[in-house]
């Protein structure tokens, strides 16, 4: 056998073991399919084993780990539930197998930050995660959006959250915005303005449709918000002017101080209960802080007051 076989022999023989691998670490993966659960598979294997397992193919690995997430967390979602104890696992096993993988990290700081049943309510594990993201991808601006909307929107810092920006803005190729979001982080504009920003800007520069969704619910629960403000002060012109409370909003339109029946997003009227505006359907709109019931609190509220002196 000459050399040329030989080395041609032994190239064979190291690619049959790497699909072997690779072969035993999809069969270990699907075992969360049926019969074994999930925390079975995802501890078996830790990001070391794994990436030991993978024989080189690790963006193979960390690709089926980020189809794992997407399914876990897609599945917790749906069932409204109040606890995503292995959605931050199974993002470190991922994002270690591949510390490229950009969407792992802006989906993965985003619903690891979110109050339940919306994510997992864990936004210090969320800013751990972008910032390890930004330390292995120090020229993607899209990851220093990230942390400073979280610094912002979770940490209530628009202080740290406009140095973020700052410095992300120097990213070439950065989106301009950020330096808009920076200034107006620095001037401390109103929350709703600045939320209203920081959501749109997610909105338009995602191309991962769960987040693009989830800016939308936002949106749209900020403009309830401003509805129903208004709608407040309109209740209280027709108090001063008629010396009682109205009964539905049809009465603000006969008194002139609407033009027409103002919808919600989902297009149902808003209604006035004792002298309240209130939503018809608050299930259906997540993330609102305004329209609710007195006896019931917005279980998303994303505004608290914010920090003024940092």
């Amino acid at each position: 056998m000459n050399y040329r076989r030989q080395v041609a022999c032994a190239l064979a023989a190291v690619m049959l073991v790497s699909l072997a691998g690779s072969v035993i670490l999809l069969r270990e993966i699907d075992r969360m399919r049926e019969g074994a659960t999930l925390e079975e598979v995802l501890y078996i294997p830790s990001p070391k084993v794994l990436k030991a397992m993978s024989l080189g193919y690790t963006g193979l690995a960390a690709d089926i780990y980020w189809t794992r997430v997407i399914q876990y967390f897609g599945e917790k979602h749906r069932a409204k539930a109040q606890q995503y104890q292995l959605l931050a696992p199974l993002l470190d096993i991922t994002t270690t197998l591949d510390p490229h993988l950009i969407v792992a990290f802006q989906f993965g700081s985003t619903f690891l930050a979110q109050k339940p049943p919306e994510g997992a309510g864990q936004p210090e594990k969320a800013v751990a995660l972008i910032e390890r993201g930004i330390r292995e991808n120090p020229d993607t601006w899209q990851l220093y959006y990230e942390l400073g909307f979280l610094q912002y929107m979770e940490l209530h810092n628009p202080a740290a959250a406009a140095r973020t920006f700052e410095r992300g803005s120097k990213i070439p190729h950065a989106h301009p915005f950020l330096k808009i979001l920076a200034a107006a982080m620095a001037q401390h504009a109103g929350e709703r303005e600045l939320a209203r920003m920081l959501w749109t800007t997610t909105y338009e520069t995602t191309e991962d449709a769960m987040i693009k969704q989830n800016a939308f619910k936002h949106l749209r629960a900020l403009k309830v918000d401003d509805d129903v403000l208004h709608l407040e002060q309109i209740v209280d012109i027709f108090k001063t002017r008629t010396g009682r409370t109205p009964q539905n909003v049809a009465e603000l339109v006969q008194a002139g101080l609407l033009r027409g029946i103002p919808l919600d997003p989902l297009g149902h009227p808003y209604k006035i209960v004792d002298g309240r505006v209130e939503v018809e359907d608050r299930n259906a709109l997540p993330f609102i802080t305004k329209g609710l019931p007195p006896n019931v609190k917005s279980e998303f509220l994303q505004l608290d007051k914010t920090v003024e002196k940092q």
